[in-house]
């Protein structure tokens, strides 16, 4: 099934077998991918030699710490994206943690690990705002 195909299903279709089908393979896609791209980032890490001069040493550790903050931020995707495999698989995928209501086709196209609706992320991120703001 094709993403157009997706939207041009009924809304009565929301979360049918074959949308469930295409978000599994969407994730599992994205899953794979990063997971290269975390196997290939260690690799780099791993592989990288002493330096003796220290301005490059500095440099170099720098760009050590930028991988380590990358990778960090996509162990945490490879995280939610494996909780949205396991919410697909007891039924939960595609509806609001909150509201229960639909996420939505959309969304999940955008963002494939969502939680929440947009009028409850939204909710969530002004209570956020609120407390930073206090």
């Amino acid at each position: 099934m094709t993403e157009q195909e997706l939207l041009a299903q009924p809304d009565s279709a929301y979360m049918n077998d074959a949308q469930q089908a295409f978000f599994r393979n969407l994730l599992l896609e994205q899953r794979h991918e990063l997971q290269a791209r975390i196997d290939e980032e260690l690799v780099l890490l791993r592989e990288q030699e002493f330096i003796s001069d220290p301005n490059d040493q500095g440099s170099a550790e720098e760009q050590r710490r930028w991988q380590l903050r990358l990778l960090e931020r996509e162990k945490k995707l490879l995280d939610k994206i494996d909780r949205a495999l396991e919410r697909l698989a007891c039924g939960e995928y595609g509806w609001c943690a909150e509201t229960g209501e639909p996420i939505g086709l959309r969304r999940l196209l955008l963002r494939p690990t969502a939680t929440l609706c947009i009028e409850a992320k939204e909710r969530q991120e002004r209570r956020e705002k609120h407390l930073r703001d206090s």
